[in-house]
């Protein structure tokens, strides 16, 4: 394909997807805000740099193979026959479940659908997961257990432009996805952060639970609802089941106990209650501060609780979803790279699953593995006895974004080969034995799915630069490479899309009736979309639930404690997050100067009494400490931080890496590791801080 003058396309980075207008320039490529409905003609700072990382200089051109303990440039040919060769003998030595592959939750839908396909079908494996198990899993169980459907927004983000009360839960979209806040500018915001961030501030009413408590304080708000009389009982009795059982778990958090556990006084909480109850629209959104918990699908289902018995989902004007992080975490995570789906939402051990979809990919249905390791188990697994001794790596960091990076790191470190694919250097290509350069998002075709469950298109403008390929090239080379057949395992995206549609025809996330035609005609496409003559679903759940008996499932959940909870040598908590200037591990934003400039290293927010108690000032270095390990952080003291935690952004590489911190403690349905909660101490440090 020619390169173009200019294209209408999306923001590389978080879930909203603005829309954008790229055109290449005598200087460079520059880029424009379209008026899109989740952007309106904005972009936050990270979207107007996005083309810098177009031509970062020490962007990816040439395949790199490890000679002599060094990365060294070849040609694509001795790349791929290395990675085959490899892969090939680990699976007959040891088996196909000796290969792992671990996706991203970044890669277009065509992609993750082929990785998906490619790891059952060329390479036979059931090692397969991706980073958006850290990222949404624990909202994805919740919300298929309460409604039988996940997806983030049940409804357009325009919905929220009527909004007259809005309780975010663990979500700071000011920060991480600012374009959103100009539809929530009519709220009234209730906002549940142990920080008070930049979305706290803007809030009517912060509350402040201690960090892993959130459950606590959801189940007090519904206490609150029903002893107030604030419950819509005709939606309970026409729309739901479950009610009563749910009750009981929440009867017992009277206002007064659920202020001594979680920090949050009583009056709050109830103002809280009211203002969603008397509100005559009102919307309940959970974020990655109620997922990231060994308990977060209790929690999640905790906040879905308060919104069914308010009578707010599946209602126009009122609602309950989840802001997806990721710019594919939505369609990233209905296409088969997650460990137990299969294309369309799928689940991989239902039986009528695997005939469909082996019937799609000509092969039988019993030739498909089972389900395998979650992200993180997958991660833990690597080197030892039975886990995987090859792993491929498509778009993800996990050297800084996986939790408990020092062992994550080890075992990477460990294996008999590691595979790379990725147009930047990150920390985890570093440590690879085969770095594979492939395209950025203006270099290919394909499409997106936002977190309201619109399909968007990416176009290109400009072929990629050296010798990068497409994900979907490697993975061609690569079967090919290993006895597949070509045909098996197309190059084209439009080609990808066909064969996902045909994948995913009446799953869950049914893309049957979405093609590059529509898109490229203007419709606005949500799924479901079971056919080429249907409209789409912008709003579901108006007439029924996707269960069998069209209700809603209360939860009944219990309030526990985080897995690792304060103690002598450990006496505070630490939290991480993001920061407005910086995205996920890193490796694009860090490379952006404008960035850089504005969140150049890692910083540890400390209440002023805590950092006077641990001989720290304002600017100094500080050494984290978990019993895990620990980070070095620059000093910021926030009289509005709660004495008792410590907040780290998990942006940064080297002894900068919050997830040194972090353990591998997993939610029991969802296998969320628990980023949110982290026994630690802080005293003084003397060494640099790793940039």
């Amino acid at each position: 394909m020619p390169e173009l003058r200019t294209v209408t396309t999306h923001c590389p980075y978080c879930a909203l997807q603005c829309g954008t207008r790229l055109t290449r320039e005598r200087r460079g490529t520059s880029v424009r805000p379209t008026d899109f409905p989740v952007n309106r003609g904005g972009l936050c700072q990270k979207g107007w740099t996005a083309p810098t990382l177009l031509d970062v200089p020490d962007r990816l051109r040439h395949p790199l193979v490890r000679r002599g303990g060094e990365l060294v440039p070849v040609d694509w040919d001795t790349a791929l026959r290395t990675v085959a060769d490899g892969l090939q003998r680990i699976i007959d030595e040891h088996g196909p479940d000796a290969v792992g592959v671990f996706g991203g939750g970044g890669l277009t839908n065509e992609k993750a659908y082929l990785l998906g396909k490619f790891a059952r079908v060329a390479l036979g494996t059931s090692q397969i997961d991706y980073n958006g198990r850290f990222c949404m899993s624990s909202a994805a169980a919740a919300g298929t257990a309460a409604f039988g459907l996940d997806r983030g927004l049940p409804f357009p983000v325009t919905d929220l432009d009527g909004a007259d009360a809005v309780l975010l839960a663990g979500a700071n979209p000011a920060e991480t996805m600012p374009p959103l806040m100009q539809h929530l500018q009519g709220a009234q915001l209730v906002v549940v952060d142990p920080r008070r961030s930049a979305t706290a501030e803007r809030a009517a009413l912060h509350l402040q639970p201690a960090p892993g408590t959130d459950l606590a304080l959801a189940l007090g708000l519904l206490h609150i609802a029903v002893v107030e009389g604030w419950t819509d009982g005709d939606y309970i009795a026409a729309r739901t089941t479950g009610f009563e059982a749910a009750w009981q778990r929440a009867a017992t958090w009277w206002p007064e106990r659920v202020e001594r556990v979680t920090g949050v006084p009583v009056a709050a909480q109830r103002r809280a209650v009211r203002m969603l109850a008397e509100a005559g629209s009102a919307y309940v959104l959970t974020g990655r501060g109620a997922e990231q918990h060994s308990k977060g699908t209790d929690t999640v289902a905790g906040f879905i609780n308060l919104a069914l018995a308010l009578g707010l989902p599946g209602r126009l004007g009122r609602g309950y979803g989840c802001l997806t992080g990721q710019g594919n975490g939505q369609g990233g995570r209905e296409h088969g790279q997650k460990a137990d789906q299969l294309p369309g939402y799928r689940s991989i051990t239902d039986p009528a699953a695997r005939e469909h979809v082996a019937r799609v990919w000509g092969v039988a249905p019993e030739s498909l593995p089972g389900p395998g390791r979650s992200a993180y188990e997958l991660l833990d697994a690597l080197g030892t006895p039975n886990g995987p001794r090859a792993l491929l790596v498509f778009g993800s960091n996990p050297v800084v974004s996986a939790p408990n990076a020092a062992h994550t790191t080890e075992r990477l470190s460990s294996l008999d080969l590691l595979v790379v694919a990725d147009f930047v250097p990150s920390e985890t290509a570093q440590l690879a034995d085969v770095v594979l350069p492939v395209t950025q998002w203006a270099e290919e075709e394909g499409t997106m799915t936002n977190l309201e469950g619109r399909v968007l298109r990416r176009r290109r403008l400009r072929v990629p630069p050296g010798h990068a390929r497409s994900d979907l090239e490697v993975l061609h080379d690569l079967a090919v490479r290993l006895g597949e057949p070509g045909h098996r395992y197309p190059t084209g995206p439009r080609e990808v899309f066909d064969e996902l549609r045909r994948a995913s025809a009446g799953g869950r996330a049914d893309y049957a009736g979405i093609s590059y035609e529509r898109l490229d005609a203007g419709e606005a496409l949500h799924w479901p979309c079971p056919d080429t003559a249907h409209p789409g679903t912008p709003r579901l759940f108006l007439d029924s639930f996707a269960h069998p008996d069209g209700r809603a499932r209360f939860a009944p959940v219990e309030h526990r404690e985080p897995a690792e909870t304060p103690r002598a040598a450990f006496p505070l908590t630490a939290t991480t997050g993001r920061v407005l200037a910086q995205y996920q591990s890193g490796a694009q934003t860090r490379r952006v100067e404008e960035l850089n400039e504005a969140a150049p290293e890692v910083f540890v927010e400390v209440h002023p009494d805590t950092a006077e108690r641990a001989g720290l000032a304002d600017g100094a270095l500080a050494r984290v400490t978990s019993p895990r390990g620990s980070a070095l952080a620059r000093v910021r003291v926030v009289a509005t931080m709660r004495t008792d935690t410590v907040f780290l952004p998990f942006h940064f590489p080297g002894e900068g890496r919050a997830n040194l911190l972090t353990g591998g403690a997993l939610d029991p349905r969802s296998r969320m590791p628990e980023f949110k909660v982290s026994a630690v101490r802080i005293e003084p440090a003397q060494e640099e801080v790793a940039r």
